[in-house]
This record gives structure tokens, sequence and C-alpha cells, in this order.
């Protein structure tokens, strides 16, 4: 690592060496548009090429401070010293070897610290896949086998990602099922966060959509297999679920015997300020679905079940890279970091941030500021106007992304220091205050 490069930890926030983007990075721009997929949403040309903590190094020896970790991936930040040591060990000693066929053991020691840290208070048992969607995919496979049902519920606004079966169940926008079906039956939608009006007219905070219309209108719940459920919406805009809504739905899939599908992909690994989120909410799932930053950036992501859930016989399903050995020493390492002081930090630091937010609400272009722990979400008036701040920040070096609709979300990786967390918080509100002066609607 050269000199530059090792103190790119020390700063504050960004250090621009041209404006954004530069020379070099617009030529990598040039030549990547000629051979990728268009079907990539490219978010701005940032083109990064090294990265330590919370700051990354662009093509052009720009230093910017970055607020999305790769879309909540790099959780413990760009290239921590346990984790790459972690990976340069278990790189040296066996890059892969196929788990779903052979007994690989850093693949049992991962799924046992992950039963282990699992919020179910009994035995647990671990699927590993390479990729939230995956996960998603697995999850859906074993509540239909497991209770012989063929339905399944999620929700509005929610994200499973893109393969066939978990963007069946995805409900944040249109754009990721338009000219692909017809996508798998037995799948319905429900208001995210709804509530219940009483005869006399009072109103709780429960699902009583899925009982007052959908079982009694679409489906009956003994057709249901599972609710799957984020809780906090991801790409719909991080927003968190309702306390009293969450429980509720436990107490349904109760009630029904339907199982309960945490897709904690984006909020689990300590995100939230607890190593789940559930955990936050005092709700415990039958199946919690982990991806994006347990493995701190390296392709991992798990399915971990009730060991009474995970019934299935040998051969229902399996993976030829999931659970990759070098993956699950950096997810290992991760678990270590986590649960020894970075979701603690996370919790710290994302009140620290919340707090600095807060005051944008305030003003006529902002609706709302709403997170847990580093999972932040800063709703805008218009569409338009989160779009322009988004850019706005890019060219300040603070690089955060859109979620839903018009919001921005910030997802810093959770060694966040509060030095770095002031300096994004300003730089964001800098971003929000000249959109405004330049009278964007």
């Amino acid at each position: 690592m050269n000199d530059q490069v090792s103190r790119l930890g020390d700063h504050s926030g960004p250090v621009l060496r041209t404006p954004l983007p530069g020379p070099r990075a617009r030529r990598t721009v040039a030549e990547d548009e000629q051979v990728t997929s268009p079907s990539l949403p490219r978010a701005y040309p940032c083109v990064p090429v090294r990265g330590e903590g919370c700051l990354i190094e662009d093509a052009d020896g720009n230093v910017l401070l970055d607020f999305n970790a790769g879309i909540a991936t790099n959780s413990t930040g760009h290239a921590h010293p346990r984790v790459v040591a972690a990976v340069q060990e278990q790189a040296a000693r066996l890059l892969h070897y196929c788990s779903s066929d052979f007994y690989v053991p850093v693949y049992a020691e991962l799924c046992a610290r992950l039963a282990g840290l699992s919020p179910f208070g009994e035995d647990a048992r671990v699927f590993l896949a390479n990729s939230g969607t995956e996960a998603v995919e697995a999850s859906l496979k074993l509540a239909r086998r497991h209770t012989g049902r063929p339905n399944v519920v999620s929700f509005l606004g929610s994200f499973h990602g893109r393969t066939y079966g978990s963007v069946s169940v995805t409900g944040s926008q249109h754009t990721y099922r338009d000219g692909f079906g017809p996508l798998p039956p037995g799948v319905f939608h429900a208001p995210y966060n709804d509530t219940f009006t009483h005869p006399d007219g009072t109103r709780t905070t429960v699902p009583g959509y899925l009982e007052d219309v959908l079982f009694t209108r679409l489906t009956a719940p003994e057709e249901v297999a599972a609710v799957l459920v984020e809780p906090v919406l991801g790409e719909g805009g991080y927003v968190p679920a309702d306390a009293d809504w969450l429980r509720g739905l436990r107490a349904l899939c109760d009630r029904h015997g339907i199982l309960l599908i945490a897709d904690e992909v984006q909020t689990g690994c300590g995100r939230t300020g607890a190593f789940w989120a559930c955990d936050r909410y005092g709700v415990t799932p039958d199946i919690l679905l982990a991806g994006k930053g347990l493995a701190s950036g390296l392709p991992l992501s798990a399915m971990i079940a009730r060991a009474g859930v995970m019934d299935w016989p040998v051969g229902t399903h399996g993976s030829t890279f999931g659970g990759n050995p070098v993956s699950c020493a950096a997810a290992l390492a991760t678990a270590d970091l986590v649960t020894g002081s970075l979701a603690e930090n996370a919790l710290k630091q994302g009140a620290f941030l919340l707090d600095r937010l807060q005051h944008l609400a305030d003003g006529p272009h902002v609706e709302s500021v709403t997170g847990l722990g580093l999972m932040i979400g800063v709703t805008f008036a218009s569409a338009r106007f989160a779009a322009e701040v988004e850019a706005a920040c890019f060219r300040r070096g603070l690089l955060v992304l859109q979620a839903g609709d018009r919001t921005v979300r910030v997802s810093p990786p959770l060694v966040l220091r509060e030095d770095q967390a002031a300096t994004g918080a300003d730089l964001l509100c800098e971003a929000v205050a000249a959109c405004a002066a330049a009278g964007i609607r």
C-alpha cells in the first residue's frame, strides 16, 4: 500500500484534486459503456480504484467520502486489515471447493457462527449462497416445501432481488418486472405498515389488509406458505417498520401457521445497531436472510432457519459457489468485528447523523428524515429534487444513493468516525441548500 493510500483513512472528508468526474474517470466510463450491459443502473460517474475505511480514491486521485458503502455491502469499511488478513490466509490455503458436495471446514464454521447469532432461541440450520437474491429464492423454495402450501405474501415497496422468484415478490418499481412476464404465480402484495380501522373508528397499526382483504377475497390463509418482510424497506425508501405492525405480522403468521421470513439482506450484520434488525423490534422470524455486508463486500449470503423448518431432504437445493471458503473467512472476521464494537458504533453514529440531519425536515423540500442505526433515509418532496441532491453530493465528494421514489439513503460503513459523520452531514445539507437555491422543485 503506497503512502497516499495509507493516509486515506486519516481524512475526515473528501479531498478533491479535479472536478468530478476527472479526465481518467471520464475515459474509464466511456470505455465501460462500450462493453458492459446497458441494463446496469449506474448512479453517477464514480470510478473507485482503492479504499480504506470510509474513504475511497478514484482514478484521478480524488478522495471521496463513502456514505453508501457499495450499497451497504462494505460493512467493515474498505480493506479492513482483519478482513484482508482472513482473506489472504484462506486464499493461500484453499480458494474453492464445492460445499454442496464436500465438507469444507470453514463453511461449517461460519454456519455454526450464524446459527449461534440467530434470534430463534433454539437450534438453527444455515444454507449459504452467493447473493441476496439467491437467499430469497432458497427461502421461497424451503417455505413451500416445508408447509406444502403454494402462496407467498410480500409488501409494496419491497425489494428482494432480480431473479425470477425474487423479482416476483419484489414490489418497489415496475422496471424490475417489465418485459419479463409471466412471472411465477402464487405471489400477493400487501401495503407496508398498513393500519386497521376498528368498528368504533379508531385505528391501530396491525396487518389489517391481510385479514380484511387478502385472506378474505384473494387467498385462504391456509394456502399461504410464508410472509416475506424487510424490517426496514431498503430500495423502497429506507422506511422502518412500525413496531406494532411487525409484531402484529408475527402474531398473524402464528394464528394461521404461516412462516415469517425476515429479509435482512440489507438490514442485517449490524447496520441498524444490532446484529439483526429483528432484535431491535423484539420479533423472531422463522427464516432469516442475510447478505450484502455479511462478508464485507465479498459475494456471500445466508438463509438461516429454525432447525425444524429446514427439513428438506438431500438434493433438493444446493450451490456450486455458495459458501466459497474465502467469502466464509471474510464473514467470520466480519462477525467478530460487528459483535465486537461495530454494531454499537452503528447505533452511536446513526443517532449522531439522525440528529444532525433532522433539521432538514423543517424545510419545504424535505418530507422526512428517518432511520435505524446507519440506515437513514432523507425523503424529498419530489423525485427530481432527490436526484439533484444525489448529484450535488457527488460533485462535493460525498457518495450517497437514491432509494424508493424520492429518498436519498445514508448507509456508510459501520467503521464511520464522528468527524466523518459530521463532514458527511454538512455536505449533504450543503447539497440540499444548493439545490433549493437553484430553484429545483
